[in-house]
């Protein structure tokens, strides 16, 4: 088994190697100046990554995370291939350090990288080469690894670490924390221009069908962290709506119905949510409340009448009262 597993490592490494070399012509030159976060929840079987740059779409190039593989942040004279690469390597078996090694020694600007790998049992490593424009540098520890380049000093990443480890809340929360923190210190030299948070899960897309928990991204802004914030806080509405939903569609409404409920929280004034809050309430045997949803939803968007006279999810409430009364 043992002679097995490393000449499937040693084929797969040569299929990197040839796909690096593939796509070195497609490289950015410049550096991503960036300080990020990739982590993991072991308790809700999530991983993530977050990131800021004084660079332009900085969540388009940076994050990468595959549930159950692991997440990999690559980042400075960026090797944009290390994302998957990375994460090939360590659903292959190989730990972090392992992967880091291959990466690198496949690599042609070796010394120009900055890496940051956490894998499916929360393992970690950063690795910054040496010719990284100052300062630059990582921490990490189980379930994490920070680093960033030109930095405005090693009190970003210290502070990115602390404001993780420390901060509750979900995993998405604990890395805007930890972006927030390192912000708060100066973050990257140059200022601010985007920021992502990308957070996977198995089943957690839409429909089942994609890990995609949480993916936003700010490709251009003057305050990125702030604009981050809103739409994290929508991004979470959308996980726990994708959340139920999924669940509603397999025939288990009553399971559905605590995400559904928490999804109206956190987006109070959306018409949509409340719309689906009232199918599922009304699946799960909650009558009353299913009305009282969907009175809310057609006074935010009127137009949704029309939908519901025709939606099959809401067919037990023709001929209610209360159900023509709303759509009068």
């Amino acid at each position: 088994m043992k002679t097995s597993r490393i000449l499937v490592i040693a084929c797969l490494v040569a299929v990197l190697a040839v796909a690096a070399a593939g796509a070195a012509a497609e490289r950015p030159e410049g550096p991503v100046a960036t300080f990020s976060i990739v982590a993991r929840d072991p308790g809700t079987g999530e991983w993530g990554v977050g990131v800021a740059s004084r660079f332009f779409a900085v969540g388009a190039v940076v994050p990468w995370a595959k549930a159950g593989v692991g997440a990999v942040a690559t980042q400075s004279f960026m090797n944009t291939t290390f994302g998957p690469r990375g994460l090939d390597l360590l659903a292959a078996g190989l730990s972090p350090d392992e992967a880091l090694k291959v990466l690198l020694r496949t690599d042609d600007n070796p010394t120009r990288r900055q890496v940051g790998i956490v894998a499916a049992n929360g393992a970690s490593a950063t690795y910054t080469g040496s010719d990284c424009i100052p300062w630059a540098g990582g921490r990490h520890g189980a379930d994490y690894a920070v680093q960033g380049n030109i930095l405005t000093g090693e009190a970003v990443v210290v502070s990115m670490e602390k404001a993780f480890l420390e901060t509750k809340g979900t995993l998405a929360e604990r890395i805007y924390a930890a972006l927030l923190a390192g912000d708060a210190q100066g973050g990257d030299a140059r200022g601010r221009q985007s920021a992502a948070i990308l957070v996977v899960r198995a089943g957690a897309g839409y429909g089942g069908y994609t890990d995609r928990a949480i993916d936003i991204r700010v490709d251009d802004h003057p305050d990125p962290f702030g604009e981050l914030g809103r739409l994290l806080t929508y991004g979470q509405m959308n996980y726990c709506w994708n959340d139920a939903w999924t669940l509603f569609t397999k025939g288990r409404a009553a399971e559905a119905l605590p995400p559904m409920e928490k999804a109206a929280k956190l987006a109070p004034d959306n018409p949509e949510v409340f719309y689906d809050l009232a199918v599922i309430r009304l699946a799960a045997g909650r009558k009353v409340e299913a009305l009282a949803a969907l009175r809310r939803a057609v006074a935010l968007n009127p137009k949704l009448k029309a939908q519901a006279r025709g939606d099959k999810d809401l067919s037990a409430l023709a001929g209610d009262p209360v159900f023509e009364a709303i759509l009068k």
